[in-house]
């Protein structure tokens, strides 16, 4: 079983323009879609239509529209009684896939929910293969508790994979080794934020074919206790980092529709290689063909594996060079 937790989710209605976004004016949508949302809640709609058995923990009270439209789209879950209602998330997106994001912070989260998270989290690890801790924190909770979290979840036998930003990312780093997750997965911005890289320059230098710097930022979390580091750089591809060697994926040439759920759906995908044994070349190759394939879809629909093709994603094995030394990769995460 895997069990994800969103500790902030959401109702995600997404509109779709036909013309670009201009600030101050007045825009018709063609398709107006609300989907329940939430990094985690994502991650478990993948995995579980993938056919994986996915468990989404969050906070919700019954009678929370959330709660039925997870139902609705076959979504196991185990809600914690809170403070409110699920928040709502507006995205715009465009034609060629540029994407607006307006996010609500949510309700406020109390102790005691607080501590029926984490009693519900500790619990569901026992039995599972994966915990993944998503997205942002709502009112309540510290900027510290995955940190709090995944230093828990280290004396079970399950896996931990991070994706979160900001001061979440930034407290669970400053917590390494002690809170180093099984698996961390930054974007270009946030694998910056981790390192003192310019996120640009990641994703523009991957894009030209030398992901070098990427490969470099993440191996200076594999210093720090990290057991896999998976970026994801846009259109350029991802890069996936481990003890046993650094590989590079670039996608398939797509029309970009939307790019809401891409980076949750690479995530579900690294974990499904990841259930059946697959090479660490292998796990990265079916990140980028689930990431790539959400970009293809409108709105927040998210890829069923028919829809993914792992075959044209192109992977290759890189090496840190030589020129990039232990000093220097330590240096950027000394800011932390």
């Amino acid at each position: 079983m895997m069990v994800t937790l969103t500790a902030n989710p959401s109702m995600d209605r997404t509109v779709t323009l036909d013309t670009p976004l201009v600030r101050g004016g007045v825009h018709r949508a063609s398709t107006s879609v609300t989907d329940p949302g939430g990094k985690g809640v994502n991650v478990a709609r993948v995995l579980g239509g993938s056919g994986v058995e996915a468990l989404a923990v969050l906070p919700a009270n019954t009678g929370d529209p959330l709660l039925d439209a997870m139902a609705a789209k076959g979504v196991h879950f185990s809600a914690v009684p809170t403070s409110g209602l699920a928040r709502t998330n507006i995205t715009v997106s465009e034609i060629g896939g540029t994407t607006t994001k307006i996010n609500e912070p949510g309700a406020t989260v109390s102790e005691r929910t607080r501590a029926e998270l984490r009693e519900r989290i500790l619990s569901l690890a026992v039995d599972a293969e994966w915990v993944v801790l998503s997205g942002s924190l709502p009112p309540g909770l510290p900027a510290d508790w995955y940190a709090e979290l995944v230093t828990a979840l280290r004396a079970t036998t399950a896996k931990v994979a991070v994706d979160t930003s900001d001061e979440p990312l930034l407290a669970l780093a400053a917590a390494f080794p002690a809170s180093a997750p099984d698996l961390i997965k930054p974007n270009s911005e946030e694998l910056a934020q981790l390192t003192g890289y310019d996120s640009e320059k990641l994703e523009s230098a991957a894009a030209q074919g030398d992901p070098t710097a990427a490969i470099a930022a993440g191996t200076i979390l594999l210093g720090r206790g990290v057991g896999a580091v998976l970026a994801t750089l846009g259109s350029a591809g991802a890069v996936l980092v481990t003890e046993d060697g650094s590989w590079y994926a670039s996608p398939p040439p797509i029309t970009a529709v939307s790019t809401v759920g891409a980076g949750d759906s690479s995530l579900a995908g690294y974990i499904l290689a990841d259930a059946e044994n697959c090479s660490d070349a292998d796990k990265l190759r079916r990140a980028v063909a689930y990431g790539t394939a959400a970009t293809a879809l409108p709105g927040t629909t998210l890829p069923l594996p028919e829809q993914t093709h792992p075959n044209s994603v192109t992977v290759r094995a890189l090496d840190i060079p030589t020129s990039v030394t232990t000093s220097t990769l330590s240096t950027p995460a000394n800011r932390l």
